[in-house]
């Protein structure tokens, strides 16, 4: 089947559009301070935390990339069973959600420099916008695909369209707005979703037909990938998840720690139902359009399925897409401004002060992930390097503040700078090589390294205390 335009769908994405900028100009209104824009002074409750926190990890990251692309690329069970990687990483973030709450703290990189001093915060603000900047630049390319199959311009100017809305979103009302707008979109795509998969299916001509259309490889359970290269695509979905500061900054948000635990156990329940169906459809995708981008399967399939299921689908893809944007590039601004400009270039920087530089540096950021677009080949490429570059240079220092306590300052400063080192230069010089993602390298070496410092330097502070008395 060959892949056309629907003109009609881009009246959905407007209409929803329109509907989250007036939800967005809404709640902008309410912003006084700093801590109102970046963490919406604190007052998210069960309902809109569960919302905030689905959308923005169920982002263009899946419908495009992640579970879309490895259902349309290597077949239904290696999609599926990335889900995996995500609710452990749930379920981890559940354990430790009080915690997480008690720092209180605006940025990772602020509750990292109180367990390692302050050059982990400046290396942890580095590892956020190399790693942030590339998230965003596929939500751009994920906006771009929707106002192509609706709209019938290229996928190349959609994203210059894409980048411009995003940026302007996240400008006008940060989280306070995102928030409310994250909760509304999560339902939506949802309901969107799980109306399309027996629609989709039927459009397909049944489960069999699509079967029969899809290589022989997508039923397999593997793929056709070898262990190696399945563990390349989760573990960095995993590691990300674990330390991602969009995820702490929503936590810390919450009204209150009741709060924290329903809001993240409802985020549980929204992926079981959200990405499986994510992955159906692009495989059922896989089997109509063969020829098509991978990133595209799920929104080309819009154009397949009657207008309004297709309408509601592809506005809450919109909707997602959209929100994951604004909030990395919300978060990586406040990482710019908290982490390294208040510290280092102006430290008499006022409140009213960090809320208009934070705005003024998200049009500068969102500019550079669009130039990063015309990098990477694919979406699912340049998610694996971002994913992994956080995962490996953040996470393991942040999760031993919470899980091991013994951990010294110098072995969190090492595991960061070995992370982001080794997932540099794997990618650069030996990921075309050798087929294998960084993440297999790099986030084991920069788990041995803690270990081995903190063994090492956790001893020898011992015997010098020994020796003192």
């Amino acid at each position: 089947m060959e892949l056309t335009n629907q003109p009609m769908l881009i009246w959905f994405v407007i209409g929803y559009g329109i509907f989250m900028l007036l939800l967005g100009v809404y709640y902008s209104k309410k912003i006084n301070t700093s801590d109102d824009f970046i963490l919406a002074g604190k007052s998210l409750g069960p309902i809109v935390l569960m919302g905030t926190l689905l959308a923005t990890w169920v982002g263009s990251g899946s419908v495009t990339g992640g579970q879309n692309s490895m259902a349309y690329s290597f077949g239904i069970w290696p999609a599926l069973m990335s889900t995996i990687p995500s609710l452990l990483g749930i379920l981890t973030i559940f354990l430790i959600s009080s915690k997480i709450k008690h720092y209180g703290k605006h940025t990772v990189a602020e509750i990292l420099e109180i367990k390692y001093g302050r050059w982990s915060s400046l290396l942890a603000a580095i590892i956020i916008i190399l790693a942030f900047v590339g998230i965003v630049s596929y939500q751009f390319q994920g906006l771009g695909f929707i106002l192509s199959v609706s709209t019938g311009i290229s996928p190349g100017t959609g994203t210059i369209i894409g980048a411009a809305i995003i940026i302007f979103l996240a400008c006008i009302g940060g989280l306070m707005s995102v928030a409310p707008t994250d909760a509304v979109s999560a339902f939506l795509v949802i309901i969107g979703l799980v109306v399309a998969v027996p629609i989709a299916i039927s459009v397909g001509g049944g489960w069999d037909q699509i079967i029969a259309n899809v290589p022989d490889s997508h039923t397999s359970f593997t793929g056709g990938l070898s262990f190696l290269q399945l563990m390349g695509y989760y573990l960095p979905t995993l590691f990300l998840l674990l330390g991602d500061q969009n995820i702490y900054q929503r936590i810390t948000a919450s009204n209150n720690d009741k709060t924290t635990k329903r809001g993240t156990a409802g985020w549980i329940i929204g992926l079981i139902i959200a990405t499986p169906t994510i992955s159906l459809l692009a495989f059922i995708s896989r089997s109509l359009f063969p020829d098509i981008d991978p990133g595209m399967a799920v929104i080309a399939l819009t154009s397949v399925l009657p207008i309004a299921v297709g309408g509601i689908l592809i506005a809450a893809l919109t909707a997602f897409i959209v929100t994951t944007g604004n909030s990395y590039l919300l978060s990586a601004a406040t990482s710019v401004i908290y982490d390294f400009f208040a510290k280092y270039i102006k430290r008499d920087i006022n409140d009213h002060q960090k809320l208009v530089y934070t705005r003024v540096l998200i049009p500068v950021l969102g500019v550079i992930a669009f130039l990063l677009t015309m990098y990477f080949p694919t979406v699912l490429a340049v998610q694996m390097y971002a994913y992994t570059v956080y995962g490996a240079g953040i996470t393991p220092a942040l999760l031993a503040v919470f899980l091991f306590p013994q951990v010294t300052k110098s072995a969190g400063l090492s595991s960061m700078v070995t992370g982001l080192i080794v997932t540099l230069f794997w990618e650069f010089f030996y990921v075309e090589s050798t087929g294998i993602n960084s993440v297999i390298v790099s986030v084991p070496v920069a788990i041995i390294v803690l270990i081995i410092v903190t063994l090492f330097t956790h001893n020898k502070n011992s015997s010098r205390k020994e020796g003192t008395e």
